[in-house]
């Protein structure tokens, strides 16, 4: 007890060290180093030095005191001769390969030029490689007859790419590649395929990012492949043996413009395979510098127990083994780093592989992957490695590997929320706070190509969501109830790694926006984001998922600006000279007007036009109406409401194209109050309610400011961008990007919204035909397609959900929102100056549109479609109601844009009301529509007026059914009093309905000859039948409203009325159309089995005969229907067709029951017109005889009247009625095809 008695008050015990009393606390640098220990103290400094580096128990004898650096050295000298000694015994065998030198060194692998077929180009060192032509093949410099051997390809694009091996027999062409001949083997995820001379299905679909391994077993003869690591089976067995010298090399043929990275063992891989070697060796130091890291990580972990926050108990449980390390670290670290560094330069090669493998690591475990990260550990490492000589080529390999990692980096659910890329842009985050390494990153020539890497995000398929979402549920479905408990956590997971990748994301944009470079003359911030986004541009190739997206928002460049640069009030400008610069990578973006330099030469740009244009907010707007920042009722952005939209209606997704269903679950979301934007705060407070990934507040993040220290660095000086970043100008680069990398995004999430539907649809109909017990080999046949749709909707789901993941959070919608509404006001101001307007690119428009329209089929909805336009977008429907018929828009495909968008919105109750409540679409919507029924538009206008007509029409119903009685009287008006613009109209109408009907019956009877109906044959059908149901319904309409079209004035439109209605009923009675109707089946996509219903069409033509004998009651209307019925040349013809309108069973067919008294007054007309023509049939034959000798005065066209007309200048004739029918499609002569300039009637009247 004395013995211990002394020790303690020597502080030589571990009890002496328990940090029970306030002095210890308040001193905590009173710590011994001792070279000795009881079993109740502390270890002494030489057993923490035998833990540290891994030695032998009692193998460091007692230290003298003082405590000297060089014994360190001099431990890590017989510490890495002893690890070389071991190393080299444990060399792998590496017999059965052969290099071939090719001017890197006789050890590296790289791809051999002179087996190069077609134009493969290296992009980036050390081999990303690009195909330029259409099809390109090459072949490695190594070559393998045994043993096990891989090599990894991480897909830059994910397109057509055969990978595999191949040998020197193996012929290389412009159509031929590897895989292609016999003894070569490859794979393409893009096809799904395998190929050894012929194609078979192997394998899953690749996406860009994925890491594929090549790996080919010549003990076992078998070539396999492998996905992110997982094996895809094997491909290939019975490989043949080749002799020595003359094995398979590495091959890969590439498609026009795909890219990809080779890795042959210059860098680690990112997922060893066990058992197989790459084809390059690593470099022999780097086992030795990858046990100095775990030494140093060692003495990190120490350092980390010493400081942490514990009790004092569990600090003696913890420290009771070791010496204190305060004292011991920086020596010991230092020379660490000082051995690391003398070994990474031994070798060619080794700083890079070190740096890209064990160093990275070292970082990321020193940084922690998951928050809290431990910045100061970090920090302590960078600073001794900043003291090195040779740190600077490190941490510029350091940035290319987390880069790299960015882009391959897959979610894991279990490691969510702290998954994916976002270890790896936390870490960089943190790097890139020093000046001396953002500096050294920007000076890289590879700086952009990093950069988007960082902001890339690795995309997923089938089998990837798969993963991530095992449990899969939708309403109405069968599965099991607990799924959709688990499906709602999946999501929420998932979303909140996606929001942690997303913060981060937006924190590195912030430090590169704010990043002033150093050079001469002086930049502004935001001058190297600004070349970046240029730069971007010039590749033209986007994002992966539309990143600029998410970070975009909240961002900024000026100091002292209060609010959100899309959520200001007041005055908004504009710098119009942006869209009028002639830089390289905007001239070939098309415009409104149509190439930039075809309007620069037509119509060029005054200076003043170049200035910056002003307006202000919601100036476009009616008064009453108007929503804008400033007012009260703030816009949907900015709403500060806290509805929950979600559950104001019991069918969430009711926005979407009917009958669409999919899987709604709510998405954590920031508890943001974006109203006070309007008002209050900061430009980057619209982030600062997310939760924070690491343990730092957002000022200590931001980037520290640069010293004005400034020197020449002319690599980059000359590409800078030399003004500061105009938020203008970042919104115009977001539209670019949204547009060409997010909107496909988009799209492809509404296709898998209306896939789900419809397979949800089939799927419960195959339920129903189940449940109606049918024979067993039929219900063989429907269990089997029940598990294909089932499987389909699964897939659906999994897309539906992720999509809402990655693409519709509320802070992501409110931002598309604030761009639509920003974006909407410049087009309208503009175009009201010709000259600027025809300049603005047509992607604003693009974007505008398609942004609109994810919104508004965004899943859960974004807001209530009540209020959707209402709070801050009625200017677009000002907006395309106004320029769909624009003249000034060049590319007609734009027109169709904006009338389609018209077509889809009508669609809607909501939607239809705010159209009837907008000044614009009420003053110019009947006009522009009816001018705009052309045999482009046609189909798009048709869809428009028959929502706008619908219930009006005989056996429509008048309940449910969606209609405008406003726009009915408008557009009645404007034909009434424009009767050139109805005239024009109706002969397109004429000419379209018989085109279709036409159309219709040829391919009825295409299906009938080759006596089976296929799927296109018979979509086909239906939408051609659609088509010609809904022209007769615009006919109808116009009878019912504009019946002096037809009864008054000339008789030609009731002619053509009459002939249409005859031919339409000849078709639908005729024996071969009657027969397709009765037995031919057709199914309606997403439906069930149903005929086609003829009373569809017949509907609209009894109601035109009707709404014509009603009117024919007024005696101002001279013209005869029951005549002109009458003169037909086919009177039997027309009384069958009649009588079939009256026999038809028409409560049967259609939803509306018509009246009995309406078809009476069709049973009399009947009556009327049968004894008509026997009347006239009567007087022909007794005027025949008296008429023979005037037959040289009948009309040679129609043979029914008198030659009347003839015309200049040819001096033929016809009657008056068929050339003024003639003139309204052509203007040439029946006969002989001279262009008529005049037509004159025998009474002197000149046409």
């Amino acid at each position: 007890m004395s013995e211990d008695g002394q020790r303690i008050g020597g502080l030589t015990s571990g009890l002496a060290l328990i940090l029970t009393s306030e002095d210890q606390r308040e001193s905590p640098q009173k710590s011994h180093l001792i070279s000795f220990f009881d079993d109740f103290g502390y270890q002494s400094v030489e057993r923490t030095l035998e833990h540290i580096f891994q030695l032998p128990y009692k193998s460091v004898r007692p230290l003298p005191t003082p405590f000297e650096a060089s014994l360190i050295h001099s431990i890590l000298k017989n510490d890495i001769c002893k690890f070389r000694d071991n190393q080299d015994a444990a060399l792998p065998n590496r017999d059965g390969i052969c290099i071939t030198d090719s001017g890197c060194g006789p050890h590296n692998v790289t791809i051999d030029d002179t087996s190069i077929c077609g134009d493969i180009r290296i992009i980036k060192q050390p081999l990303i490689i690009e195909s330029q032509a259409m099809f390109s093949s090459v072949r490695a410099n190594a070559c393998v007859w045994k043993g096990k051997w891989m090599y990894e390809v991480i897909l830059e694009t994910s397109g057509i790419q055969q990978l595999g091996w191949a040998t020197l027999s193996c012929p290389f062409t412009e159509h031929k590649g590897v895989g292609d001949a016999e003894d070569s083997y490859a794979f393409d995820g893009r096809r799904v395929s395998k190929w050894n001379k012929e194609a078979e299905r192997y394998g899953q679909s690749w996406v860009v990012g994925d890491v594929i391994g090549c790996c080919i077993d010549l003990d076992r003869n078998e070539i396999s492949f492998y996905r992110n690591g997982l094996s895809l089976g094997v491909a290939f067995d019975n490989v043949r043996k080749m002799a020595p010298g003359l094995g398979y090399y590495p091959a890969i043929s590439l498609s026009q413009g795909e890219r990809c990275n080779l890795n042959f063992g210059a860098h680690p891989f990112n997922y060893p395979i066990q058992g197989f070697y790459p084809l390059q060796s690593p470099p022999t130091v780097n086992s030795l510098a990858t046990h100095l890291l775990q030494c140093f990580f060692r003495l990190l972990e120490l350092q980390r127990m010493e400081k942490a926050d514990s009790t004092s108990v569990e600090k003696l449980g913890r420290l009771k083994r070791f010496a204190p390390i305060k004292e011991l670290f920086q020596p010991i670290a230092h020379a660490i780093c000082e051995e690391f560094f003398c070994v990474v330069d031994m070798e060619l090669g080794g700083i890079e592989y070190v740096c890209w493998g064990p160093l990275v690591s070292f970082l990321m475990d020193a940084f922690r992957k998951q928050s809290p990260h431990d910045f100061e550990s970090l920090d302590g490492v960078i600073d001794l490695f900043l003291e090195f000589q040779g740190s600077r080529m490190m941490f510029q390999h350091v940035i290319s590997s987390l880069s790299c990692s960015c882009k391959i980096a897959t979610l894991v659910l279990t490691e969510c929320p702290y998954s994916g890329s976002y270890s790896y842009l936390a870490l960089v985050c943190h790097i890139l706070r020093r000046e001396e390494l953002m500096v050294l990153w920007w000076e890289s020539s590879d700086f952009d190509f990093l950069f988007e890497g960082f902001l890339s995000r690795k995309g997923l398929n089938k089998q990837d969501l798969q993963c991530l979402m095992p449990s899969v549920w939708w309403p109405g479905s069968c599965e099991d109830v607990s799924y959709e408990s688990c499906m709602m956590l999946t999501t929420a997971t998932l979303s909140g790694a996606v929001s942690k990748i997303e913060e981060m994301h937006r924190k590195l944009c912030c430090l590169v926006i704010e990043f002033v470079p150093p050079i001469t003359p002086p930049q502004l911030p935001g001058s190297v984001f600004m070349t970046f986004l240029q730069n971007l541009l010039l590749k033209n190739r986007g994002f992966a998922e539309g990143d600029i997206c998410r970070w975009i928002k909240g961002t900024g460049t000026k100091a002292g600006d209060d609010v959100g640069f899309l959520h200001r009030a007041g005055q908004r400008s504009f710098p119009v000279g942006l869209f009028l610069k002639n830089d390289p990578h905007r001239t070939d973006i098309s415009r409104l007007g149509g190439s930039f330099n075809h309007i620069l030469n037509s119509h060029p740009a005054n200076d003043g036009e170049t200035e910056v244009f002003q307006w202000e907010e919601g100036c476009m707007d009616d008064e009453e109406t108007k929503v804008t920042h400033s007012t009260r009722q703030k816009p949907c952005c900015c709403s500060s409401s806290d509805i929950d939209f979600t559950g104001i209606t019991k069918d969430p997704i009711q926005l979407r194209s009917k009958g669409s269903r999919a899987y709604c679950s709510p998405l954590p979301d920031r508890s943001t109050h974006v109203a006070a934007e309007c008002s209050t705060g900061s430009l980057n407070d619209d982030m600062v309610d997310k939760a924070s990934s690491s343990d730092q507040s957002e000022p200590e993040f931001s980037y520290r400011p640069l010293q004005h220290h400034l020197r020449n660095v002319p690599k980059r000086a000359s590409h800078l961008y030399s003004a500061t970043l105009r938020e203008e100008e970042l919104l115009d680069a977001m539209l670019l990007l949204y547009h060409i990398g997010l909107a496909p995004n988009f799209k492809q999430a509404s296709y898998y919204m209306s896939h789900q539907s419809q397979s949800i649809s089939l799927l419960e109909e195959t339920d129903k035909q189940i449940k109606e017990k049918a024979c067993n080999e039929q219900l063989k046949r429907l269990k089997e397609s029940r598990n294909g749709y089932r499987e389909e909707v699964i897939d659906c789901v999994r897309h539906c959900a992720w999509y809402r993941i990655s693409l519709s959070s509320q802070w992501k919608q409110r931002g598309m929102y604030a761009t639509c509404r920003w974006i909407v006001e410049l087009l309208l101001v503009l175009s009201k100056m010709d000259s600027l307007f025809i300049y603005i690119p047509e992607f604003y428009l693009e974007a505008l549109v398609d942004c609109f329209h994810a919104l508004r089929r965004s899943d859960p909805p974004f807001v209530p479609s009540t209020v959707f336009l209402k709070h801050g977008l009625a200017s677009f429907v000002t907006f395309i109601v106004t320029h769909f018929n624009d003249s000034r828009i060049s590319s007609a495909d734009l027109r169709d844009l904006l009338l389609h968008s018209i077509s889809v919105l009508l669609q809607y109750k909501d939607y239809l009301i705010a159209f009837e409540s907008n000044a614009a679409s009420v003053q110019t919507l009947p006009r522009a529509l009816l001018s705009a029924f052309d045999n482009r538009s046609w189909i798009p206008v048709t869809n428009i007026l028959l929502r706008l007509f619908k219930g009006s029409g005989f056996g429509s119903s008048k309940h449910g059914e969606l209609s405008s009685t406003l726009f009915q009287g408008l557009l009645r008006d404007t034909c009434i009093h424009d009767e050139a613009l109805f005239s024009a109209f109706l002969n397109r109408l004429f000419n379209t309905l018989s085109w279709t009907m036409t159309e219709f019956s040829v391919s009825v009877r295409e299906m009938q000859e080759k006596y089976q109906v296929l799927e296109l044959q018979q979509r086909k059908c239906i939408v051609i039948f659609d088509l010609s149901c809904n022209l007769a319904r615009v006919l109808e309409f116009c009878t019912h409203e504009i019946p002096q079209a037809f009864l008054a004035g000339s008789d030609m439109n009731l002619r053509r009325l009459t002939e249409l209605v005859v031919f339409i009923l000849n078709h639908e009675t005729s024996a071969a159309d009657a027969e397709f109707f009765d037995i031919r089946p057709l199914r309606r996509l997403g439906q069930s089995q149903e005929k086609i219903n003829r009373g569809m069409i017949l509907a609209p033509l009894v109601g035109i005969i009707l709404n014509l004998l009603d009117a024919s009651l007024d005696p101002e209307f001279q013209n005869d229907l029951l005549a002109v019925f009458a003169s037909m040349d086919c009177p039997v013809t027309v009384q069958c067709g009649i009588q079939y309108l009256l026999e038809y069973n028409w409560a049967g067919s259609l939803r509306g029951n018509p009246s009995s008294t309406r078809l009476r007054q069709l049973e009399q007309f009947s009556g009327l017109l049968r004894s008509r023509t026997e009347s006239r049939e009567a007087e022909k034959l007794i005027s025949s005889g008296e008429a023979e000798d005037d037959d040289d005065d009948q009309c040679c066209i129609c043979y029914t009247s008198v030659a009347d007309a003839w015309f200049e200048p040819c001096s033929h004739t016809s009657c008056y009625g068929c050339i003024t029918r003639h003139l309204l499609n052509c203007q040439r002569c029946f006969f002989c095809n001279a262009v008529v300039l005049e037509v004159h009637r025998n009474d002197e009247k000149t046409l």
